[in-house]
């Protein structure tokens, strides 16, 4: 019993020592802009709307009918899965005062992180406020990885993996790149809103995932065409609406620099959707609403890291070559032989990566004096910041995850058996099925 209560008591302490600061805090609400609060605000609900229902409905209409609901549990989940893991401590580890590779312990459980701006980041909103507009980043970002191994992974070993992950490349990779004396933010690596912590690392951790995970049993035996296009559609559209939250609400204001970035996202997103669909129908003969939508997202991943660095002119010509870099990147997938269900690699990972190079051709101090002039002006060691940055994550992230991975196979498996998956993860992980038919229910149960 005295142990039993010893325990209470430092829960209790832990959870009210913030308070304190919380209180002291309040008196500084007047300090904060209400504009820009309300504007990052909003932002970070349209980034989590670009996870949930975004990205899900995205990936779930591009999978089979028996994964549908398994597909849309790996997106919805990771809001509660990574939120815990930044309040306790991810978001200390990526942006507290530490090193330059990675930060301190001083916001476990986001003590200290109040009501007050916090300068270093925002001087204009609420330090709560920065926190929680990152946190929709850490909760995307593994969950864009679910795509490429998609059909095929253990849900118990998926959490372990999505909050390994989190901890061991993300965390590291926001404060290299974002955090107060991160490395690659010292050396001045450009990226407004995630091309290399965001889409790279999970584009590049996708790549390594499927390499290690294995193919699909059926793979390139039997056509896997999705199961309901028009869900994918209404997800890619949902993404394009939450990326204005994702890039603009970057600038962290109500400001010019905010609608700089909106517009700039919103101009490589419809390009690169036309400039993919063209490449597609040259290829093929026929333009397909699939490839518009991944187009979109194509362009959408390629400014980010320039949008609040380039003008409109570069941005049509960043989204113009996007859709057909990444259309032929997923072209190249078939010859290479790597099952990646929903094309993360190319999208993401190629998407990823020429966007950051491209942020180092087109920037402009014009556009953003906090940020430096590219190649297009003159300025090569821009272009060449941007390859280290680039080389860097690639580098970190496959070997990090390589390594998690190799560690979770040893433990506890990586994947469904064959039976499973089969089945389907609908009924061998959840016991649901996705449309309530009895008939395939019953079916599917017996197998």
């Amino acid at each position: 019993m005295l142990k039993v209560t010893m325990f209470v008591t430092v829960v209790v302490l832990f959870v009210c020592l913030p308070l304190p600061a919380l209180a002291q805090a309040a008196g500084a609400i007047p300090h904060a802009d209400s504009g820009d609060t309300a504007w990052v605000l909003a932002s970070s609900a349209l980034v989590l709307l670009m996870t949930i229902p975004g990205l899900a409905l995205f990936y779930g209409g591009l999978v089979r009918t028996k994964n549908v609901l398994a597909t849309l549990m790996q997106s919805f989940i990771m809001a509660g899965l990574i939120t815990f893991q930044w309040v306790m401590f991810g978001y200390s580890l990526g942006f507290s005062n530490g090193n330059s590779i990675l930060g301190g312990l001083q916001w476990l459980g986001l003590r200290g992180v109040g009501l007050m701006p916090n300068p270093d980041y925002a001087a204009t909103i609420p330090h709560q406020a920065f926190m929680i507009f990152q946190l929709m980043f850490a909760i995307i970002t593994p969950a864009l990885m679910t795509g490429a191994f998609a059909e095929r992974m253990k849900f118990s070993t998926f959490l372990v993996f999505s909050f390994a992950w989190a901890t061991v490349i993300y965390d590291p990779l926001a404060h290299w790149v974002w955090g107060n004396g991160g490395w690659l933010h010292n050396l001045g690596a450009l990226d407004f809103a995630g091309g290399t912590v965001v889409h790279i690392s999970s584009g590049v951790s996708a790549l390594v995932a499927v390499l290690i995970i294995g193919k699909r049993i059926d793979f390139g035996k039997s056509p896997t065409p999705p199961h309901n296009l028009p869900f994918a559609v209404i997800g890619a559209s949902l993404l394009w609406v939450g990326w204005f939250g994702f890039n603009a609400g970057s600038a962290l204001g109500a400001n010019g620099l905010a609608t700089s970035a909106f517009l700039a996202t919103h101009i490589a997103a419809a390009l690169a959707a036309l400039s993919w669909m063209a490449a597609e129908w040259m290829v093929t003969g026929r333009p397909t609403m699939l490839g518009a939508a991944s187009g979109a997202v194509a362009g959408l991943v390629a400014i980010t890291p320039g949008s609040g660095f380039v003008g409109p002119l570069s941005a049509l010509i960043i989204g113009l070559l996007a859709g057909i870099v990444c259309f032929t990147a997923v072209m190249l997938k078939s010859r290479l032989g790597y099952d990646d269900s929903l094309d993360v690699v190319g999208v993401h990972g190629i998407g990823g990566i020429f966007g950051a190079l491209a942020t180092g051709v087109f920037a402009s101090k014009a556009i953003n004096p906090a940020g430096a002039d590219g190649l297009l002006y003159g300025n090569w060691h821009t272009f060449q910041t941007q390859l280290i940055a680039v080389g860097a994550t690639v580098a970190f992230a496959a070997a990090g995850t390589a390594t998690i991975l190799f560690v979770l196979k040893a433990v506890m498996g990586l994947r469904v058996t064959p039976d499973e998956e089969m089945q389907g993860l609908d009924i061998s992980q959840h016991n649901e099925s996705a449309y309530g038919f009895a008939e395939d229910f019953e079916e599917a149960s017996r197998m």
